[in-house]
Formats: C-alpha cells, sequence, structure tokens
C-alpha cells in the first residue's frame, strides 16, 4: 500500500469514527448510556413496521395529522423526521420545509402560506420548522416587528385551536440539546463535506444567540403550550434515543389497529406474443464504471 493510499484509508477511517460519533450522540443530558448500534436498529426496524400499520390505518380512517418539529439547530430534527419517513409512502405522509418567505407573502395574514400544506383526509404532514419561526428565529433577529409577534402570541393558541376542532391531530415536538452537544455536532458538521451544506450564517449565528433562543423558546412554551396541542419535549443528547422517544410518543398518540389485507399474489408475465424488442444498440446506456 502506498503512503496516498494509507492517508486516504486513515482519513475515511476519522471521518467515519466522527460521523459514527455525531450519529451516537453523547450521553450528557440523561442517565442513560448510548444505545448500541444493533439495539438501535432492531428498535427502529420494529416501529417502522408499526407506522406502516399506522399509515395504513390513516388512511382506512380518513385521519388529518400534521407533526410540527421544533428545537435549536442541530438537535436532531431532520434525522428524526427521516427515520420516520422512510419507509411510508410519501403520497400519504410528506415533509414541509418552507424557505425564507418571499417578499410577496411577507405582506399576508402569517399563517397563509402554511395553510395550503395542511393534509385531507388520510395524509400526515411533518412540520420541519413551523409558523414557530416568528416566536423563534424572527423574534430573535428581528426579522418581525414587536407588534407582529405580539400578534402571533395572540394568534398563535386560538389557531391551533381551530385546526384541532376542524378534525386535524396536531402533534407538537420541541427537539432539546445541550450547549455541548450541539457544539460537538457543529463541529462534526464542518469536517465533514457531505454535512456543511447544514451550517447555514444563521445556525453560526444562533451559537452566538444562544441565551436569547432560551428566553424566546420559554416566552413561546408560555403562551403555545395549550391543552388541546401541548408541546412534548424530546432529550435529544443521544440521537438514537431520542428517535425512537419521538416515533414511539407518535404511534402512543394515535389509536389504531391493523387494516385486513388480501393476500398478494403475484400473476403471471404476459404472454409476448408478437412483441418485438428493438435493437440494443439504439438505446443509450449509463457508462458501467463500478
Amino acid at each position: 500500500m502506498s503512503k496516498d493510499e494509507a492517508k486516504q484509508k486513515d482519513k475515511k477511517k476519522d471521518k467515519k469514527r466522527m460521523g459514527d460519533a455525531a450519529e451516537a450522540g453523547s450521553t450528557k443530558g440523561g442517565d442513560k448510556p448510548a444505545i448500541t448500534s444493533r439495539e438501535y436498529e432492531k428498535e427502529l426496524a420494529k416501529l417502522q413496521i408499526e407506522l406502516v400499520m399506522l399509515q395504513e390505518w390513516v388512511k382506512e380512517k380518513g385521519l388529518k395529522i400534521v407533526m410540527i418539529f421544533e428545537g435549536r439547530d442541530a438537535a436532531g430534527k431532520g434525522g428524526a423526521i427521516k427515520r420516520i419517513t422512510e419507509c411510508l409512502n410519501p403520497r400519504v405522509c410528506r415533509v414541509v420545509a418552507l424557505p425564507a418567505p418571499t417578499e410577496r407573502e411577507k405582506t399576508q395574514w402569517y399563517f397563509q402560506r402554511y395553510v395550503p400544506h395542511l393534509p385531507a383526509a388520510g395524509e400526515i404532514v411533518l412540520l420541519d420548522r413551523s409558523w414557530y419561526n416568528r416566536a423563534g428565529v424572527e423574534r430573535v433577529m428581528k426579522f418581525c416587528t414587536d407588534t407582529e409577534y405580539e400578534e402571533f402570541q395572540r394568534t398563535c393558541p386560538e389557531f391551533e385551536r381551530m385546526l384541532v376542532r376542524s378534525g386535524i391531530i396536531l402533534l407538537k415536538y420541541w427537539f432539546s440539546v445541550s450547549d455541548e452537544e450541539q457544539e460537538r455536532r457543529f463541529q462534526a458538521r464542518i469536517g465533514d463535506p457531505t454535512k456543511q451544506w447544514k451550517l447555514s450564517p444563521m445556525d453560526l449565528e444562533s451559537r452566538t444567540r444562544w441565551f436569547e433562543y432560551s428566553i424566546a423558546k420559554d416566552e413561546m412554551f408560555k403562551f403555545s403550550d395549550i391543552k388541546q396541542a401541548p408541546w412534548h419535549v424530546v432529550n435529544s443528547d443521544n440521537k438514537k434515543r431520542a428517535r425512537l422517544n419521538v416515533i414511539s410518543h407518535f404511534l402512543n398518540s394515535i389509536p389504531y389497529k391493523e387494516v385486513p389485507r388480501e393476500k398478494i399474489k403475484l400473476p403471471p408475465r404476459q404472454d409476448p406474443t408478437g412483441y418485438v424488442r428493438p435493437p440494443i444498440s439504439d438505446q443509450t446506456f449509463v457508462p458501467e464504471k463500478y
């Protein structure tokens, strides 16, 4: 093995160790040790089977579900969303992650741009960030006025009660991560070319305003932790445990049963009578580099 090959191999090992550490999360913020990959994968597989059963129940009964994922940057929201959706039908369960509002949207009723994304019967919508941007980043970074923020305080609880009265099941999750763990994850992203895109200028700015965000979150809970749609806090210093816990809570929040399905039998292939395949040379193939 050449020196260059050895260096490349060492880099891959370092990257894998860094990725495994960031994936697991530290044990700070809880008494439980880091869960092993084997235990995690085993439990996740069980929960994902249950998620598929829930999905079929949602379709069968025409349920409408909205899940809100909020929390600090690098708290593990995206990883939890990915594990919930990866085995589900994207036509039933979809993720909504809206960009910054356009100039036109800034002139609309604040909740207006979220309304078109609400579920119809038989749908689950996961909001990766939500209307709570107004109580978080917009409040801290002064992207909204005091008057707009105060109006949000009054309107948000009533808006959510209206959603619940309309038949929507609204679940709100706040992913809580410690200062030390967030810094460790940020450092891991800096060293990982596949994750550097996750570090926006706004993410970096949030580090310098840690306690301002803490105050904003505390204020937000005071007016939005309502009986009809309470906040559920997820301890996310350990990412794997956080994912399992939020999926388990979601499943326990929706009474469901297994929907009976007819036994699937693969039909025979059609008789190729009369079909003549065009020459393969007429087609353009992807080069087989691997």
